[in-house]
């Protein structure tokens, strides 16, 4: 299989430009938190928990999008499963987790922005517009025609990313303007969005049959590919077949496919429904604690000492 793809070339491979882009982006964080934070009115030191997560997140989106993960998604179905889980499910958390309130302010109340972005995160639109175009994006009709289409797969991608973005943030954002969600209510949306996105995993899961034509079809396949790969590599290299890179059959590969997202899904939700069922209880009991100081400092100023 390593062999195989190295025959697509370097720039299919590890897409530099990606990775420069993936680079700027990081380093610009880097300087607005550290160095030149003094610039922004408002801003307030960052820690290095905060800024692991959003670095963290960046290399992941170029390991998902940039490196060879992304080319195999083209060639295998439990690839590009594998791809839209990590990038879909886990980057927007680390994004969000590594994003100070100040910058998060500062980037969300742009004008034009703010009310787009305020209902697009409404908990139930943002549940809803997510695993609807998750869904929507996985009919076979669609999928084919978005997965040859350069344009279309570009549009679609950025939009399923902005929808995961929203769908993620009434869960962790940190300001306190836009915290929609109590503890009780948190864990209740988590549930909801793992039962939304199941039927769309079911139908990939127990389809005795290839949905999918851009794995299957040579002809499309090869439209497919040609996304990421140069046209001038793909007619060097001949003849190509879906068969020389897969070593599973289609239908096996498309349930691996949907057995890959649901166990990254169940992976990522768990460790969010822990991160809020923790966060939560803590709040609970400084809540508990700020009330029993309060009591004591009312019993010790109505105490007959004290009135002394």
């Amino acid at each position: 299989m390593i062999d195989n793809l190295r025959m697509f070339g370097f720039e299919a491979l590890w897409s530099p430009y990606f990775f420069f882009v993936i680079c700027a982006v990081t380093v610009v964080y880097l300087l607005f938190t550290g160095p030149y934070r003094y610039k922004i009115e408002g801003s307030k030191e960052v820690d290095r928990k905060t800024k692991a997560f959003f670095v963290f997140g960046m290399a992941l989106l170029y390991i998902c999008k940039g490196g060879p993960l992304d080319l195999l998604g083209h060639l295998m179905f439990s690839a590009h499963m594998a791809q839209m889980a990590l990038v879909y499910l886990a980057i927007p958390p680390l994004l969000i987790l590594g994003t100070p309130p100040w910058m998060a302010r500062l980037l969300i109340h742009q004008k034009g922005i703010k009310p787009v972005f305020h209902f697009l995160t409404k908990p139930l639109i943002a549940l809803l517009v997510f695993n609807g175009l998750f869904s929507l994006y996985h009919i076979p009709l669609v999928f084919d025609t978005v997965k040859t289409d350069i344009t279309l797969h570009a549009i679609i991608s950025i939009l399923l990313f902005i929808a995961s973005f929203c769908m993620w943030w009434p869960l962790l954002n940190k300001l306190e303007e836009y915290q929609t969600l109590n503890g009780v209510k948190k864990i209740g949306y988590i549930f909801a969005d793992g039962m939304l996105l199941t039927p769309a995993c079911a139908l990939i899961i127990f389809a005795d049959t290839s949905l999918y034509a851009t794995y299957t079809d040579s002809q499309a396949w090869v439209n497919a590919l040609a996304l990421c790969v140069s046209p001038d590599v793909i007619q060097a290299m001949g003849a190509l077949a879906p068969e020389m890179f897969n070593v599973l059959p289609p239908v096996e590969d498309q349930q691996l496919g949907g057995v890959i997202m649901k166990i990254i899904q169940e992976i990522v939700y768990g460790i969010i429904l822990g991160y809020t069922f923790f966060r939560w209880a803590k709040k609970e009991r400084e809540k508990d604690k700020k009330q029993e100081m309060e009591l004591d400092a009312g019993y010790d100023a109505s105490s007959p000492i004290s009135s002394q």
